[in-house]
């Protein structure tokens, strides 16, 4: 399977940047120690709120110019980075999670962790043409509207809702999940920095934790597409 953007995305938003990756072999062990990332978040998170920050206002206008308000539909990270500022942690749901939830704390770019298994055919983010599905983590099946960003496999079903808003209850990672597909996004000025140093983490943290090798790659306009090797 592939993963990629639509060239309509990559056009109306030039500045993303897509870190990808795909790794086999994860299971429920204990989470890595996760306090470096709580304090790099805490420490950025001391001087401002979330939303001053360069990589949530980035997407606090992508989401404006898609036509949603960006104080009722935030970014993944946005939403996490308040929590943490409300609650000085997050809940642990499943220990590849919480990792990623942990790194997309301390780099505030959306990150998400898919399980391969559940997906049918390629995945691609891409703008909905309103017939596709998506299960809520409540067990309702919802329709996306025409238009909205969405990441759309072969079955028509939807794994992300209003782009990097909310993932899809289908694919999230379990305790019986082994192959998964990582994804960050960023829009920020200095994303084409980040967004690697951010895949190239999760990659190291997946390698020395889980004993996995993972397969990283950063997506352009001009070479959009991730191949997943079975």
């Amino acid at each position: 399977m592939y993963f990629q953007h639509s060239p309509r995305l990559w056009s109306e938003h030039p500045g993303l940047v897509a870190g990808v990756l795909s790794a086999s072999g994860i299971d429920a062990s204990p989470a890595p120690d996760l306090s470096p990332y709580f304090a790099t978040a805490k420490e950025r998170l001391g001087s401002s709120s979330e939303s001053d920050l360069p990589e949530i206002q980035a997407w606090r206008r992508a989401f404006a110019s898609m036509g949603l308000k960006p104080t009722q539909y935030r970014c993944a990270s946005e939403a996490l980075l308040r929590r943490f500022r409300k609650e000085s942690t997050l809940p642990r749901l499943h220990p590849l999670v919480d990792l990623c939830n942990a790194i997309s704390l301390a780099f505030a770019v959306p990150v998400a962790a898919l399980d391969l298994s559940k997906i049918t055919g390629d995945l691609e983010v891409r703008h909905a043409t309103g017939d596709e599905s998506y299960l809520t983590f409540g067990g309702d099946i919802e329709h996306p509207a025409p238009d909205e960003v969405i990441f759309a496999d072969g079955a028509g079903r939807s794994h992300a809702r209003r782009w990097t808003n909310r993932q899809s209850g289908l694919s999230v990672v379990r305790d019986t999940t082994t192959d998964v597909l990582i994804v960050a996004e960023g829009l920020h000025d200095t994303a084409a920095e980040d967004v690697p140093r951010l895949i190239e983490t999760v990659a190291k943290e997946l390698a020395a934790h889980w004993g996995t090798s993972p397969e990283p790659a950063i997506l352009s306009h001009a070479s959009p597409r991730f191949t997943v090797h079975s």
